[in-house]
């Protein structure tokens, strides 16, 4: 369950870097829905919180207006990865440790989950990224706040959904990759 929980949530940070940290943060503060491993406490800390919550604020607004989008995708290539890696890493559990010595990380598996973290939110970033040229050029940026709307709630929904029910994340996963699949074959021209 904690391996579900852990995808589900690096998942929508290649959507949103900001809304699964924010959420794992909130509920590990103000609930007893997530108990953080050790050392990553710091994901409740009131001063975190309120960083996540600016950061979040920056890029829902960005994400909203069309090119702005796709340069705040192209700067999150590297953000979003790295807290697919930090949510993977901090919801798998008592199996994970925390990176208490950066030097020593690659001597021992401390590094894998933060990998396996990184690659699954570095997939739906890159769908996420590709898709929203295409829909910007095909709906004359109309569709821009729509869409980054929708995400944001699918991000939020799937962190919560993780949360509390993580069998489910696999086919939500599932289902947000072929609906961005379907989206893009149907937006990218095609060649005769």
């Amino acid at each position: 369950m904690e391996l579900l929980t852990a995808a589900g949530l690096s998942s929508d940070a290649g959507l949103n870097a900001y809304i699964p940290l924010l959420v794992l943060g909130l509920l590990n503060r103000f609930s007893s829905w997530v108990a953080l491993p050790e050392g990553w406490g710091w994901l409740s800390n009131g001063w975190a919180l309120g960083i996540l919550a600016v950061l979040l604020l920056i890029e829902v607004v960005a994400d909203k207006v069309p090119v702005l989008d796709s340069v705040n995708d192209a700067l999150q290539t590297v953000v979003r990865p790295a807290s697919g890696g930090l949510v993977f890493a901090s919801g798998v559990g008592s199996e994970t440790l925390a990176v208490a010595d950066p030097g020593n990380t690659f001597g021992t598996a401390e590094w894998v989950p933060l990998l396996i973290g990184a690659g699954i939110a570095l997939v739906f970033h890159l769908l996420k990224s590709g898709a929203r040229p295409l829909l910007n050029l095909g709906t004359a940026g109309v569709a821009a706040p729509v869409v980054s709307t929708a995400e944001d709630g699918t991000a939020l929904g799937l962190s919560l959904l993780a949360i509390a029910l993580p069998v489910l994340v696999l086919l939500a996963a599932a289902a947000l990759a072929v609906l961005l699949i379907v989206g893009m074959r149907r937006l990218w021209p095609r060649r005769s």
